[in-house]
């Protein structure tokens, strides 16, 4: 099957989020990469946030495709331990510098973040807030620290970004095999 244009245009864009960061992202400089004419990208994008949002929502979509492709099966039909050991795999075997650059920027942009909030919900969603105070006494309020599991998983994620994170801040690149080995220690970590 033939790439659309626009996805052609996505993965042009995304090449220059990588070289070169989010604001080198312009209609002349995307137009280049995919060598296609500015006219061309306005065809599909009416303004350079329409384009940059559109990007979220293309890298977005590759982490959901290989999110479900690591556990199996949908977010909706995966357990919860499931869908982080997925998380996991992706997230430290598929995250990119320019995945972490819109991240960052998107961060300032409810309607960029909404995008990467919305997957990270469905397969590593952080503990459940603490409910409201019951009055009486102090034993009677459950917090999400008074859950081990729940506090473990979140510990799991919180390695698994870290690692991506780590490799996109700086130069140091991780031995594949040894990335692979730390990706199913912490997935691994979860079936116990």
């Amino acid at each position: 099957m033939r790439t659309s244009k626009r996805t052609q245009i996505l993965d042009a864009a995304t090449r220059v989020v990588q070289r070169e960061g989010v604001k080198s992202v312009t209609f002349d400089s995307v137009a280049a990469e995919a060598g296609l004419t500015k006219g061309g990208l306005l065809y599909h994008f009416a303004s350079r946030d329409d384009l940059i949002q559109a990007i979220h929502q293309h890298l977005a979509d590759r982490w959901e495709a290989d999110l479900v492709a690591a556990a199996g099966k949908p977010a909706a039909e995966a357990t919860r331990d499931e869908r982080l050991a997925a998380y996991t795999r992706v997230a430290i075997q598929s995250a990119t510098r320019a995945e972490l650059l819109l991240m960052l920027e998107g961060s300032t942009n409810t309607g960029h973040a909404a995008v990467w909030e919305a997957v990270t919900e469905r397969w590593a969603p952080p503990p459940p807030p603490a409910p409201a105070p019951v009055p009486g006494p102090a034993s009677a309020s459950a917090s999400a620290t008074d859950d081990p599991a729940a506090l473990d998983r979140f510990i799991l994620r919180l390695a698994a970004d870290g690692l991506w994170l780590y490799e996109s801040l700086t130069s140091d690149r991780l031995d594949p095999a040894m990335r692979q080995a730390v990706a199913e220690r912490i997935a691994d970590a979860l079936d116990q």
